[in-house]
């Protein structure tokens, strides 16, 4: 189902699309590629929201930062000193987190307006980011399909293709709260991952992953969230050809499990902690599957290059149930 959501200052319409299997309702908008509400149910079979968002586009519009379900592009995550190396030239990008480039810039892929198609169980966005957009290089063609598979789980298929040398990091900003509202601190996390990349206090990483053992990014066995997470997490697969699952989140009280798997190597747990108005500090769990923080400055990390003649594809599929 589609239906006008509200109007840019511009005067650019801005639709909302409605995703319905398994007892599952997705909504998403064309603005940003945003996911607005989850809905599924608990235990109890009662439904509720589990990722927040805004009622109106006003919201959105109003509080851009926080990042609500939006897609991130064309780097998600940051940039040190908002500039990288590429093939013997230094690109110079937005400054928008400090003297880092975060999720791709001040009007990065979230503060866009997406052609969206139907497809079946499921809706595609696309857009051209032009050569020069927010300082990256190369014509960016992007497509992104959110749709819902047999059993309501949410599937992200991303594609990109450049017609120059550039970096592509792409993933999706959902803060997930499965008890549907309240401290989502109490959730219960599986991560797996063995090592995480300490941050310096730019949270840019500061050396080399380190082991997890022992210390309080340790999430190989399911244990309360807490706060005080913005981390990148290196996932034990890798880089996979297909999704494969790396991470479960579940609360206790209305039995609701999440499930992520991705083709990404990397995590990024945010659990919050700046949240403002209208939420409240850990009111939702970001899982932001991804490429490393700073790889194009980081040749020891996966590689975010993309050149062309070649296509980047990634996929993350959020599984819902309950127990």
């Amino acid at each position: 189902m589609n239906e006008l959501f509200g109007t840019l200052p511009d005067g650019t319409p801005v639709h909302r699309w409605t995703l319905e299997r398994a007892d599952v309702r997705v909504r998403v908008l064309s603005y940003g590629g945003i996911v607005q509400s989850v809905e599924v149910p608990d235990r109890t079979g009662r439904a509720a929201d589990v990722v927040l968002g805004f009622p109106d586009l006003a919201g959105y519009l109003a509080h851009p930062e926080p990042y609500l379900g939006a897609l991130i592009g064309r780097y998600a995550n940051r940039i040190a000193g908002a500039r990288f190396p590429l093939e013997g030239r230094t690109y110079a990008l937005e400054a928008n987190n400090g003297p880092n480039s975060l999720h791709g810039g001040a009007r990065g892929f979230d503060r866009r307006v997406w052609d969206v198609t139907p497809v079946e169980h499921g809706v595609r966005l696309a857009r051209v980011s032009p050569h020069g957009e927010e300082g990256f290089p190369g014509r960016l063609e992007v497509s992104v399909t959110y749709s819902l598979l047999a059993g309501g789980a949410l599937r992200i298929a991303y594609e990109a293709a450049t017609d120059a040398p550039t970096v592509v990091n792409l993933t999706n900003h959902s803060y997930f709260n499965l008890a549907g509202s309240g401290d989502a601190g109490g959730h219960e996390l599986r991560l797996a991952a063995a090592r995480y990349t300490p941050v310096d206090a730019h949270l840019i990483p500061a050396g080399g992953p380190q082991d997890v053992a022992g210390t309080r990014f340790d999430f190989r066995a399911a244990r309360k969230v807490g706060s005080g997470y913005d981390h990148n997490f290196v996932l034990d697969k890798g880089v996979t050809e297909s999704a494969v699952e790396v991470a479960e989140l579940h609360d206790p009280a209305s039995g609701r499990v999440l499930t992520v798997a991705t083709t990404e190597p990397g995590l990024q747990l945010y659990t919050g902690d700046h949240l403002g108005e209208p939420f409240a500090p850990g009111d939702g769990i970001a899982l932001e599957t991804q490429h490393f923080p700073d790889s194009p400055n980081r040749p020891d990390f996966p590689t975010t290059v993309l050149r062309p003649g070649e296509v980047f594809r990634s996929e993350t599929v959020y599984g819902f149930g309950v127990r």
